[in-house]
């Protein structure tokens, strides 16, 4: 696969629901495992003030990373809260419980990286 580059602003999001979650996200499967990477996927996603990624467990066949990059928020990390803010990288581990909340004024953007461990 040749290099690629993604940047906020030149994308175009789709709105959704994230995981029975409140109000509206908006992101974009910027990679898949498609492309032949150790990886199922690559989001980057906008959570706006107020809404949130709904609380959801995760087969044991993966792991997901966030990576927070602009915003303010509060994880829900297993049986942990915390706040999240920019630099911020949080593992869900292999059949982990996860949640992130929107608690800034502003938009939380974040990279979603989907990680196969099988």
């Amino acid at each position: 696969m040749a290099g690629q580059n993604f940047h906020f602003e030149s994308l175009a999001f789709d709105p959704v629901v994230a995981h029975g979650g409140e109000g509206t996200i908006r992101f974009n499967r910027v990679v898949t495992n498609g492309a032949g990477g150790a990886y199922r996927f690559l989001d980057l996603s906008v959570v706006p003030p107020g809404a949130a990624i709904g609380v959801h467990t995760h087969e044991t066949d993966n792991e997901e990373i966030y990576v927070v990059i602009a915003g303010q928020g509060r994880m829900r990390l297993d049986d942990r809260e915390f706040d999240v803010g920019p630099g911020h990288v949080v593992i869900n581990g292999a059949g982990g419980t996860h949640g992130l909340s929107n608690t800034g004024d502003c938009d939380l953007k974040l990279f979603v990286i989907e990680i196969l461990t099988r």
